[in-house]
């Protein structure tokens, strides 16, 4: 543990559950439902509403062999290509696996995926498929149409949830276990101010970091939140140099900065072309699959072309799709062209990479545990090793859906073992945010009540603990976020160098310094805790590790693009870096012995880093059906006992 907290009030309330899930995209609303449905007291916290995060942005669909020839096999093999090398493979086998079954429960929780006339699921391609095996829904709506059925699932289900509020640090116990998050809700919620969900399970799906650049496809909400909290936590995070930009997102011109409009892979998959303002196919003989290649090879070879022309932006063109197929195939993608002043019917969509999803994250091993017990991550902030250095087309929702039964499935048999109930320990009932109060740290004491129902397993309990010396970790001004913004747009991009990594380093070591100096009285002055000025430290922090990684990894490789290592090295480079935070603030950046994973239960070296990691071993992994469980079993009994 580095002891490392945001700067924040006191706890003021706090509630108890045996699972807390932060975010409510695709990973993190099917954690919730698989946990619920294991008998276990479930809340979920989100930062906005609970259909605002990256999943209702989707629009290309979600990868899976289901169509008639597919197979588990080939999917595996199309991303392994696009990961470059880098990916787990049993981490692939298990999500190319266990991903149609994992669509088919989707289905069965009320997802409507778009069906030909015989009611058989519409497949498409994207880059770096060699088959059509992409289900989507509304056309071009397929996020969204997965968001409404969990949201509505979750509801259904009367699955507590605390809305508007940003996660802040974890808890742990005297042991060093996960016992709860703190938390701001933002004035909406059921509890407005600091408080705290204690539980004995975390489960981080907080979603990608996109806001981290000047022009991002993620929506205002992904600036990394998950990421940092895990970092100050003392968990381990893996590959965060390897983010994808996607090649074609809408150009709104060189001073744009936020959340930039998709122009989703399926629009190429359909038949779109990549043309220069000459309308030459600059694609076409740089790779096989030419504008379906993966999406790194695309997004160099729109930048390469943008370079040797001196253009900020190249063009897609399907104007031969025709009016018809336009509103009926990708009605989303073609509102926002005309809402910007573009029509695709008619002239060629001007487009330009911008960052999309990280491929790194919190590493995790097969079950979605991290390095801190007690504490899971799935979806984008997570590093599973499914992605390597470069996602494969619409496997990220898939991977949500996969990982996050498994950690549910973990939960719930870990919950419900006795030799890992923590003991009940008395405390004041915190249930009631009238009758909350903190410990002199600023946690919040748990209450002594059972957390499930009389008859189900032993009583859980999570109860933090003050730690010896707390370091608050000063607050940037959220004027400071726009400049990390540009710093990372320049310097960490799609074209990175030493020079221009070392420039960004130092301009971030600049920023992150200033901060320090205010908390250290050298004149400078800290901001007051608030949304923005957390969201700024955490944007800070995770933009820091990011250039550290991409510094050391002197090779390219996926989505990493070094001008200055313009090669792939695998005899060198064939490996992960695992990065921590020291209680110093500083950064511990390490490299394992090869492409494998170390266990997430052991410190990392190179004589753990060679061996495998039984959790990583999808033939030891726990029954599928969280019927099976005990705690499920429980509740079972009790329902029927009622």
């Amino acid at each position: 543990m580095t002891g490392i907290r945001l700067h924040a009030p006191a706890p003021g309330w706090a509630i108890d559950a045996d699972v807390v899930v932060v975010g409510s995209g695709v990973a993190g609303l099917t954690a919730a439902l698989r946990c619920t449905a294991a008998g276990l007291r479930t809340v979920v916290v989100t930062k906005a509403r609970l259909d605002d995060g990256s999943t209702r942005w989707a629009q290309g669909g979600i990868a899976a062999a289901l169509g008639e020839g597919d197979t588990p096999e080939q999917h595996m093999e199309d991303t392994l290509v696009a990961g470059a090398g880098l990916c787990d493979e049993e981490a692939v086998r298990v999500l190319v696996t266990e991903g149609p079954d994992a669509v088919r429960r989707l289905i069965a929780t009320g997802a409507r995926f778009d069906t030909d006339a015989a009611g058989t699921i519409e497949l498409t391609r994207e880059g770096g498929h060699h088959r059509r095996r992409i289900a989507h829904a509304g056309g071009d709506a397929t996020g969204a149409e997965i968001s409404r059925a969990l949201v509505d699932a979750v509801r259904e289900r009367a699955v507590r949830t605390i809305e508007n509020a940003l996660v802040l640090d974890l808890l742990t116990d005297a042991h060093g276990r996960t016992a709860g998050v703190t938390l701001h809700v933002m004035g909406e919620g059921q509890h407005d101010g600091v408080g705290a969900v204690h539980a004995p399970a975390v489960v981080l799906a907080t979603g990608g970091m996109g806001q981290v650049f000047s022009a991002t496809t993620n929506p205002a909400v992904s600036t990394g939140d998950g990421v940092a909290l895990a970092l100050r936590a003392g968990a381990e995070v893996s590959d965060l140099e390897f983010v994808q930009f996607h090649p074609t997102v809408l150009f709104l011109g060189p001073e744009a900065e936020g959340q930039q409009p998709l122009v989703s892979e399926a629009v190429r998959g359909e038949g779109a072309h990549l043309v220069d303002a000459d309308g030459v196919r600059f694609m076409v003989g740089q790779h096989e699959l030419a504008e379906l290649a993966p999406r790194d090879i695309v997004a160099k070879g729109i930048m390469r072309r943008m370079r040797e022309q001196g253009a900020d932006h190249m063009y897609l063109d399907a104007r031969h799709f025709g009016a018809e197929m336009w509103e009926s195939r990708f009605p989303t993608i073609l509102a926002a062209c005309r809402t910007h002043g573009f029509d695709p019917v008619t002239e060629p969509i001007p487009v330009a990479p911008a960052a999309h999803y990280a491929s790194g994250g919190v590493r995790t091993d097969l079950r979605g545990r991290t390095t801190v017990p007690g504490l899971y991550a799935c979806g984008e902030v997570a590093c599973t090793g499914v992605h390597g250095a470069n996602r494969l087309a619409s496997n990220s929702l898939l991977e949500g859906l996969v990982f996050a039964e498994r950690i549910a499935d973990d939960i719930a048999t870990t919950l419900a073992a006795p030799e890992t109930a923590v003991p009940e320990t008395a405390a004041p009932d915190m249930t009631d945010p009238a009758t909350a109060g903190p410990h002199p740290d600023g946690s919040a004491s748990a209450g002594p009540g059972p957390t499930t129902a009389p008859g189900g397993p032993e009583p859980r309990t999570a109860t933090p603990v003050p730690h010896p010396a707390p370091r608050v970790l000063p607050l940037l001004d959220p004027a400071a976020r726009a400049r990390v913004q540009r710093v990372m747009t320049h310097g960490a991009g799609v074209l990175r160098s030493a020079d221009s990594l070392a420039k960004a380093a130092e301009q971030l070591d600049a920023i992150h310094g200033d901060a320090l100096g205010g908390a250290g009285g050298s004149g400078h002055k800290t901001a007051e805790p608030g949304v923005e000025s957390w969201e700024t430290t955490n944007v800070l922090c995770v933009a820091r590790v990011l250039v550290a990684a991409a510094r050391h990894r002197e090779e390219t490789r996926g989505c990493h693009w070094r001008e200055d290592r313009p090669d792939r090295d695998d005899a060198a480079w064939r490996r992960h870096l695992v990065v921590r935070l020291r209680p110093d603030r500083s950064l511990d950046v390490r490299t394992t012995a090869t492409h494998d994973f170390p266990p997430t239960d052991r410190p990392l070296s190179h004589s753990a880093a060679g061996t495998r990691d039984p959790a990583r071993d999808p033939a030891r992994d726990p029954a599928r059906d969280p019927a099976h469980h005990p705690a499920a079993q429980a509740a079972a009994r009790r329902e029927q006992q009622a």
